[in-house]
């Protein structure tokens, strides 16, 4: 038998924290973006001395999982005194602060590979005409690169987007009570795994469906040329002239 008074108590429980998940989620994409903006200008630079550091910290992020990332930022910057007597020790010294970190600092080396393939995406021929018709770096930088690079990035940023939702769910393990954390306290108390983490599950999915239907609304609306135009009327036969003998 479905115990529905389980099930919805459990709902109410988890749904209480996730605004922890939101912010979670929130603050570290904001953040992330923000550095990878910055990785990304320095990827696609031609001095090295900008580039090759930028591709380290890509590589490295990329390569390693979140998880130990994580760990490392949590158990091991604390270590330092270094650390713990600068302004950064504000945000690490809590176990909210180290997942935002972890988790911004981990998509920024993808979106950070997002956004070059977008900048290396622009016609070479759009830059020579914004160019050409006396456009500066930073017009052109926000009337013709910008746009094409956010149209050609947005799909990929919005997989990247649920990806990060759902890894969310790892700051629980640093004692980070959101819905994951609550699920896991719920399941040590009753022992009941599944029906818990099926609430878990569905709330995810719902985040997520959201997410998606915002991320696709935006691309929408940033292509209008690839709009389905309205069915125009069929036009009227045009008379057939007699053919000149």
């Amino acid at each position: 038998m479905i115990d529905f008074a389980f099930l919805s108590d459990t709902m109410l429980k988890l749904l209480a924290a996730l605004p922890t998940t939101l912010s979670l989620f929130f603050s570290s994409l904001s953040l992330g973006l923000l550095l990878a903006l910055g990785v990304a200008a320095m990827r696609v630079s031609r001095w090295p001395i900008l580039s090759y550091p930028a591709r380290m910290y890509i590589w490295l992020f990329r390569g390693t999982p979140l998880l130990i990332q994580m760990f490392l930022i949590y158990y091991g910057l604390g270590q330092f005194s270094a650390i713990r007597s600068s302004f950064m020790w504000e945000i690490l010294r809590s176990p909210y602060g180290c997942a935002v970190v972890a988790l911004a600092m981990c998509t920024a080396g993808y979106t950070a590979e997002i956004i070059r393939g977008g900048i290396q995406s622009v016609p070479q021929g759009q830059i020579e005409a914004g160019l050409a018709v006396g456009m500066s770096r930073w017009t052109l930088l926000w009337r013709v690169i910008g746009p094409v690079t956010l149209r050609q990035a947005l799909p990929s940023y919005s997989t990247e987007a649920v990806l990060m939702v759902k890894s969310t769910a790892i700051a629980s393990l640093v004692t980070v009570w959101d819905v994951t954390g609550i699920a896991q306290q719920i399941i040590q108390r009753t022992y009941r795994t599944m029906e818990v983490f099926l609430c878990a599950a569905l709330i995810y999915l719902v985040l997520n469906f959201l997410i998606v239907r915002a991320m696709a609304w935006v691309e929408y609306q940033l292509s209008p040329h690839l709009r389905e135009r309205p069915t125009q009327r069929a036009a009227e036969p045009v008379p057939e002239t007699p053919s000149s003998l």
